[in-house]
C-alpha cells in the first residue's frame, strides 16, 4: 500500500527573474542565471515546482576591506588590490555563481571616488568574469544616486542586478534599471508591509519592472534576530504563494555582511578563548545563517567565506534532489 503525504495547494507562483545577458541578448555574459519560479515552500519538491536552484554570490570590494579579519582576508590576499582578479578567483577557485561588486571607495568618508573611477572598475570586472553581476553602491544614499546611473549606463544591456533601492532613493535606481535594461534590488528594513509597498511603488514607475525586482527584506545573523528575519521572509513567501503578486519576487540576502560584523565571527580565540578557534567558528556562523535563510525562501545568498560557500553549495545540491515522501 502506498500512502501519500498531505500536499498543500497554492494558487500563486514566485516570479522568475533572469540575471545577466549573453551576446545574443545584448550583453557579454557567458550565461544567464534565473532565480525564482517556485510554486511551493523551499525544497518541498513533492508539493510543487522548484525550477531554479538558489545561487550563491560572493562579495568583491573595489578597495581593500581593512576591517575584515586576517583569517578571512587570507583567502583573497593575492587579489585584494585588484577587484577584477578578486572576482575571477571567486568564480574560478571558489565556485561563485555570481559576483556582488561593492563600490565602497565612493563613500565620501572613505575615498569619495568619482563615478568615472567606479565605471572603470566595473568594466574591468565585466571583462574578467563571465557570470552575471550584482552591483551595489557605497551605502551613502546621496552618493549612490550619483554613481548608480553612470554604472548602469556603462553596462547597458548586461542586465546587472542594481542595489539597493529603498523608499528614499528607489526612483533613481528604478529609472536607471528602466533606461539601461537592468534588474534591481528592492530593499526594506525587515518589515513585510514596507517590502510590499516598495514593490508597488517601483512597479508604478513601470509595469515592466515587476519581472525585474529581487526583494531584499534585510536579514539578521545567527544570534542577532535570525528568527525574526526568517519569519518575515516566510510570511512574504506564503503571501506570494497564496496569490499576493506584490510579494511574488525572488529574495536576496547579504549573509556575509551581517555575519562578519558580529563579534562571534570576527573575534579571535585569544580574545575569547571559550569560543573556540575563530577560523572554524566564523565559517560555521556564516554557513548556519545561510542554511536557515535557504529554508526561509532565499534565492540569492551573498557570502564571503569560501569554506561556507562550499558547504552551502553542497547543501543546495542535496536539497534540490527530488523527494516524494510516499511510503509503502
Amino acid at each position: 500500500m502506498v500512502v501519500e503525504i498531505y500536499k498543500e495547494k497554492y494558487r500563486g507562483q514566485i516570479r522568475e527573474v533572469v540575471l545577466g545577458a549573453t551576446g545574443a541578448e545584448g550583453g557579454t555574459r557567458s550565461h544567464t542565471i534565473t532565480v525564482g519560479g517556485e510554486t511551493t515552500l523551499p525544497f518541498l519538491h513533492f508539493e510543487g515546482k522548484i525550477p531554479n536552484r538558489p545561487v550563491v554570490a560572493m562579495e568583491v570590494w573595489d578597495i581593500v576591506p581593512e576591517d575584515w579579519p586576517a583569517g578571512l582576508k587570507e583567502y583573497f590576499a593575492d587579489v585584494l588590490n585588484d577587484p577584477a582578479a578578486w572576482a575571477k578567483k571567486c568564480v574560478d577557485v571558489y565556485g561563485a555563481d555570481l559576483i556582488a561588486l561593492y563600490f565602497k571607495s565612493a563613500d565620501p568618508e572613505i575615498r569619495d571616488a568619482s563615478a568615472s573611477e567606479c565605471v572603470a572598475t566595473l568594466k574591468k570586472v565585466l571583462e574578467a568574469v563571465g557570470v552575471p553581476l550584482i552591483v551595489y553602491g557605497c551605502g551613502n544614499a546621496e552618493k549612490d544616486n550619483l554613481i548608480i546611473g553612470p554604472l548602469a549606463e556603462a553596462a547597458e544591456g548586461e542586465n546587472l542586478l542594481l542595489g539597493g533601492a529603498e523608499l528614499d532613493n528607489y526612483r533613481s535606481i528604478a529609472a536607471a534599471a528602466m533606461a539601461y535594461k537592468h534588474s534591481l534590488i528592492a530593499q526594506s528594513p525587515i518589515d513585510i508591509n514596507i517590502a510590499k509597498q516598495l514593490n508597488i511603488l517601483i512597479s508604478e514607475m513601470s509595469a515592466g519592472l515587476l519581472g525585474r525586482i529581487v526583494m531584499d527584506p534585510t536579514i539578521a545573523a545567527l544570534g542577532y534576530g535570525l528568527e525574526y528575519s526568517y519569519s518575515i521572509m516566510e510570511r512574504a513567501r506564503l503571501g506570494a504563494l497564496n496569490g499576493d503578486k506584490m510579494l511574488a519576487m525572488p529574495m536576496i540576502g547579504n549573509v556575509g555582511h551581517e555575519v562578519w560584523n558580529k563579534k562571534e565571527a570576527a573575534v579571535s580565540a585569544s580574545e575569547e578563548p571559550g569560543w573556540g578557534e575563530q577560523a572554524e567558528r566564523s565559517m560555521a556562523w556564516e554557513a548556519v545563517t545561510a542554511m536557515a535563510l535557504l529554508h526561509s525562501g532565499m534565492d540569492i545568498l551573498v557570502m564571503r567565506h569560501p569554506g561556507a560557500v562550499r558547504l552551502i553549495k553542497k547543501s543546495i545540491d542535496d536539497l534540490m534532489k527530488e523527494n516524494s515522501y510516499a511510503t509503502t
